[in-house]
C-alpha cells in the first residue's frame, strides 16, 4: 500500500502502555446518531423485518460488542492523543499506518453519507496494549479488534497483527487495513441504525437465527470494508499490485470454518456468527468490485 505521507487521522486515542481505563469524555450517547435513510418496519410471513433505505434486515447480534474472533479456539468527536511510553520503531509505524487508514475510511464514508443527504459522524480509535475498558466492557487484546457501538469507538492492540500474520497466515499491510476497516464497517452499521434496531429483532429470535443474522451483519461489514478498499483503489490511489489478494487472503484466513478446523473441532455452519472462508472472501469482493453501498445487502441475499 502507498500510505506514508499521507493524511492521519486526528480520531486517534493513543492509550498503548497505560492501565486499563474508561474516559467518560471519550463515551457517547446514541441520541444524536444520524440515521443515513428512513427505516421502515414490516412483516413478512408474521415474521418481523427492518427496510433500511432499500437495506432489508431481519436482525443482529444479541450481543452490543462485536468481537472480531481471530484469536478465539454518540456524542463529540475524541480527538485525543494521549502520551504513551516509548514504543519501537515497528510499533510507531503500525501506528501511524492506522492513523493513515482511518483517516481514508472517514474520507470515504463523508463521500458515501454526502451522497445520500446524510453526514457522516467520524469515530474514535482507541490503541491499547494488553487490556482496556470501554461502555461495553472491558476486554484484552486475546479477543482481537472490536467495536462499541456504546461509546462508537473501535479498538485495537497492534500485536494482533502480528498474530494475523504469524498464527492465520495473513501477513501484508492491505490485511491489516481491512481490519481496521471491517470495524468501522461496525460504525457505519450503527450510524446507519441497523446494528440497534436489528438487535432488538435478534433479542427474540432461536439462537440458529440469531446466528445467521449475525453472520448476515458481519459480511456486512465485510462488504462494506471492501466498498472502503474500492475508493482506496480508485481515488486515493493507495493499493499495489497483490494488495488485494492480502485482504482476501485475511478474509478467508478468519472464516469461521477455517477457524474451527484451525481449533480441532468439526465445521458447525449452525454455530457460525461471523461466516464462512468463502462467504467472507465473497461479500469483501462484492464491496469492492462495486464501490456501492446498495451492493452490501447481505441481509436480503438468498446466497451468502
Amino acid at each position: 500500500m502507498r500510505w506514508k505521507g499521507r493524511r492521519q487521522s486526528r480520531n486517534i486515542d493513543d492509550r498503548r502502555g497505560q492501565p486499563a481505563g474508561f474516559s467518560a469524555s471519550s463515551a457517547r450517547g446514541g441520541a444524536g446518531l444520524i440515521k443515513l435513510l428512513p427505516m421502515l418496519l414490516s412483516t413478512n410471513g408474521g415474521r418481523a423485518i427492518l427496510v433500511v433505505g432499500g437495506l432489508v434486515v431481519v436482525g443482529a447480534k444479541l450481543a452490543g460488542i462485536d468481537l472480531l474472533p481471530m484469536l478465539m479456539g454518540g456524542g463529540s468527536i475524541s480527538t485525543a492523543r494521549h502520551s504513551s511510553p516509548a514504543m519501537s520503531q515497528a510499533q510507531e509505524e503500525l501506528a501511524n499506518f492506522v492513523g493513515v487508514v482511518l483517516a481514508d475510511t472517514e474520507d470515504t464514508w463523508q463521500q458515501v453519507f454526502r451522497d445520500n443527504g446524510a453526514t457522516y459522524l467520524e469515530p474514535t480509535l482507541v490503541l491499547f496494549t494488553g487490556q482496556v475498558n470501554s461502555a461495553c466492557g472491558r476486554a484484552s487484546a486475546a479477543v482481537g479488534p472490536f467495536y462499541c457501538p456504546g461509546d462508537q469507538q473501535v479498538y485495537l492492540d497492534l500485536s494482533f497483527f502480528e498474530e494475523l500474520s504469524r498464527r492465520h497466515g495473513a501477513p501484508g499491510d492491505f490485511a491489516n487495513a481491512y481490519v481496521v476497516a471491517h470495524e468501522v464497517g461496525h460504525h457505519v452499521q450503527t450510524l446507519m441504525g441497523i446494528s440497534d434496531q436489528v438487535r432488538q429483532r435478534q433479542a427474540g429470535a432461536s439462537k440458529r437465527i440469531a446466528n445467521e443474522l449475525s453472520v448476515r451483519q458481519e459480511l456486512q461489514a465485510d462488504c462494506f470494508a471492501g466498498l472502503w478498499g474500492h475508493y482506496a483503489n480508485t481515488r486515493s490511489n493507495m493499493l499495489d499490485p497483490g494488495d488485494l489478494e492480502e485482504a482476501l487472503q485475511a478474509a478467508s484466513a478468519i472464516g469461521d470454518d477455517q477457524l474451527q478446523r484451525q481449533a480441532g473441532r468439526a465445521v458447525m455452519p449452525d454455530s457460525f456468527t461471523h461466516g464462512s472462508s468463502a462467504q467472507r472472501v465473497r461479500w469483501f469482493k462484492r464491496g469492492f468490485d462495486s464501490g456501492d453501498l446498495q451492493s452490501c445487502n447481505t441481509f436480503s441475499a438468498d446466497r451468502l
